[in-house]
């Protein structure tokens, strides 16, 4: 599933294309995604993207009649294409420019979701979202507070939404290992020092996969139809049988509320 890098990463390579760009007309070749594409997003042809932002997951074209909100599903992908392009079988909502270009959302399972929310509003699946990873709102001393008599994991605590908002399974993983904290410790027995080393990995390994252009495991792809590469950079998600890059311990695998979790057992306590 595309996380919050590689939602940030296509965020920043469809912007130059489309802010600006008056949007002319909008194809809807499949209505049954994750949720029925709204009938009110022809609305929006006619008016001027003003701003393309995301929040945790979530692609907002913002326009003065109203935004557009784009998530990526499991297998979906955005692409910057022109309308010679002819649309293959799995290409289901065509956003088109005056300038004459397409925004493409390709979603082979149908897990995404083309929404609609009117001007000024707030959709209902942004109300409850917890601060965004990057910013200052997102501290140790907040991460502290918020893990205070609770009995989940630490692992699972930072993959609340409620909590903060993208940080998925590949870099909780990741950030966990560099912080040294094991996955299924319970996040009420954590420090205050230790969750603000917690919150500096978070925060550096998201970094550092944006740079990188985002995680292709399976189907993430850019705009352009490339891949990302920040895999390469991966110290324990998905290296099941191999050893710990500092110790040299093997790591082990291990099921969390029906993913996948991998640490090392020395370096992680």
């Amino acid at each position: 599933m595309p996380e919050l890098p590689e939602v940030e990463t296509t965020r920043r390579g469809i912007e130059p294309h489309v802010c600006g760009e008056i949007i002319s007309e909008i194809i809807v070749r499949q209505p049954k995604l994750r949720w029925p594409v709204p009938g009110q997003l022809q609305q929006l042809v006619g008016a001027e993207v003003t701003e393309v932002a995301r929040r945790g997951k979530y692609l907002l074209l913002e326009t003065i009649s109203g935004t557009c909100l784009i998530h990526l599903g499991m297998s979906g992908s955005l692409r910057i294409t022109s309308r010679l392009t002819p649309p293959e079988k799995h290409d289901h909502v065509d956003i088109i420019f005056t300038n004459d270009v397409v925004l493409r959302l390709r979603d082979p399972r149908r897990f995404g979701a083309v929404l609609w929310a009117g001007c000024g509003e707030l959709h209902p699946l942004l109300i409850k979202l917890g601060p965004e990873p990057l910013t200052d709102e997102f501290s140790g001393e907040y991460l502290f507070k918020k893990s205070r008599n609770r009995r989940i994991n630490v692992k699972a605590l930072i993959m609340d939404s409620h909590v903060v908002v993208g940080v998925g399974n590949i870099y909780a993983n990741e950030a966990l290992f560099s912080a040294g904290i094991d996955p299924r410790k319970a996040s009420g027995e954590i420090s205050a020092k230790r969750y603000a080393l917690l919150v500096t990995e978070i925060k550096t390994v998201l970094q550092q996969a944006i740079a990188q252009g985002g995680t292709t495991l399976r189907d993430f792809v850019r705009e352009d139809g490339q891949t990302g590469y920040f895999q390469i950079e991966l110290k324990v998600y998905g290296r099941s049988g191999e050893t710990c890059v500092a110790c040299g311990m093997m790591l082990q695998q291990i099921k969390q509320a029906q993913r996948s979790s991998w640490f090392c057992p020395v370096c992680q306590q």
